[in-house]
């Protein structure tokens, strides 16, 4: 039983590590803010819930202690994270943060134009 319940809370570490990582190498790699932000916004989001998850599960399954507020602290980032990338990526973009030249279309420069002919 003591392995299965290493397993159990194995998996979601190794997940959670594997996403932050993931999020480490699309900072390095990605050409421009925009897309950085998305890196930062989406795939750390997972990470941090995959490795909260293992601890929430060691402490409920190792050490017989229900807690809580783990699980809201999962629920508030998974909540929060992406509404702060797409905000801080917005506010760069009205900012004029250039998008890098490998930018094939600006959806937003065509809703602002838009909505200004209105």
């Amino acid at each position: 039983m003591e392995i299965l319940i290493n397993l159990i809370v194995a998996i979601p570490l190794i997940v959670g590590v594997v996403f932050t990582l993931v999020t480490a190498v699309g900072l390095h790699r990605f050409p421009d803010p925009y897309t950085r932000a998305h890196a930062a916004s989406k795939s750390s989001t997972v990470g941090v819930l995959g490795i909260l998850l293992s601890v929430f599960l060691h402490f409920w399954l190792v050490e017989d202690h229900f807690n809580p507020r783990i699980l809201l602290g999962i629920l508030f980032l998974f909540i929060t994270a992406p509404v702060g990338g797409h905000m801080m990526a917005r506010a760069a973009y009205f900012a004029g943060v250039k998008p890098s030249e490998l930018t094939v279309k600006d959806e937003l420069a065509e809703d602002i134009r838009q909505s200004e002919t209105k």
